[in-house]
């Protein structure tokens, strides 16, 4: 199951730490994160912050960015053993990725490494053991084949350059996925993960999803990927609960042409080129309806048969006079 902390707080280049306070954020449920943006501010503190690694799961973790005009060096990672939710991101470049292997607690991993050189990072036996990875490859092209042996892996979000996807099935307990930047490979792959209920597609190109079959996917999510323009399969989502379809210009039509009995809230967010939305009568259950810069008729769409669950509604073109009619129309209706 994925968690979702209340607050995410960030300690940036510390000289002291309050303890008292990390627990007190830990116990309230927030996610607490350490993090340096150069060596200069390591000093002796790593070795208290593995302490607390030890001491605590993957809710707190080490973060290491920025270090601009500097390669991070991965041997540092040495100094918190304990770690086990680590993030190495918004880094340019990084050296001596190996000692990864020295980390035996490791949980949380994020990977954002602009320059990264080893393209066969996957294979490091440590993160095996993941149950979350985060890893965007913009340099070299990653090899996913690695994940055959990721048998604990429940959340994975990865994009860029890569090769392999298909092993991506091979994630058995796989819960949530985001495919960032990933153009044209087809996606397969997601008819094996049985337990997937998180799907989330951004950037990149294809220009449509007919790959995927009848699946458990409970939240999809699809934004701003270039040359998508057919939806026609949406009904294969027959466990959907939440749709999110944002910056699709070339996507015209969505048509619910068969019941979705399950899907509670609709998002369609600067779809400009959207004119028809139809088929509302199909989705018995759903009460939150978001339309936000389509080419819809407001008019012609509000008066097409609308299920009796639905409870709020915001429509907007972002034109102030046509925008205050709208309300008033909505308002009238009773809609939230």
């Amino acid at each position: 199951m994925r968690k979702i902390w209340r607050k995410r707080i960030l300690i940036n280049n510390p000289a002291l730490l309050d303890r008292d306070l990390i627990e007190r954020d830990l116990h309230d449920g927030n996610q607490v994160i350490i993090q340096f943006s150069h060596p200069d501010f390591y000093g002796s503190i790593l070795e208290e912050v593995d302490e607390l690694c030890a001491r605590w799961n993957e809710d707190f973790g080490v973060r290491f960015y920025a270090h601009y005009s500097l390669s991070f060096d991965c041997h540092t990672l040495l100094r918190i053993p304990h770690v086990k939710m680590l993030h190495l991101d918004s880094l340019t470049q990084a050296h001596n990725t190996e000692a990864l292997a020295k980390l035996d607690h490791l949980r949380s991993l994020s990977i954002g490494i602009y320059e990264l050189e080893n393209s066969e990072i996957l294979g490091i036996d440590t993160l095996h053991s993941l149950n979350k990875l985060n890893i965007i490859s913009d340099k070299k092209t990653l090899n996913l084949q690695y994940f055959r042996e990721f048998s604990d892996l429940e959340e994975l979000h990865v994009g860029g350059k890569v090769k392999n996807l298909d092993a991506i099935g091979y994630l058995e307990n796989l819960n949530y996925l985001a495919l960032h930047s990933i153009s044209k490979l087809p996606l397969h792959c997601i008819n094996r993960l049985r337990k997937l209920e998180h799907l989330r597609i951004l950037l990149g190109g294809r220009e449509h999803i007919h790959e995927i079959e009848e699946n458990t996917i409970e939240n999809l999510e699809i934004t701003r990927v270039r040359g998508f323009h057919d939806l026609t399969n949406i009904t294969a989502f027959q466990a959907l609960k939440r749709l999110v379809i944002e910056d699709q210009i070339q996507l015209k039509e969505i048509s619910f042409n068969q019941e979705m009995k399950a899907l509670e809230e609709l998002s369609i967010r600067n779809c400009k080129g959207l004119t028809r939305l139809t088929g509302m009568e199909q989705l018995p259950l759903l009460h939150t309806l978001r339309i936000l810069k389509t080419a819809i008729d407001f008019d012609s769409f509000i008066h097409q048969k609308l299920p009796n669950s639905l409870s709020s509604v915001e429509f907007a073109t972002f034109k102030s006079k046509a925008d205050r009619e709208i309300q008033q129309s909505l308002a009238k209706l009773g809609f939230q």
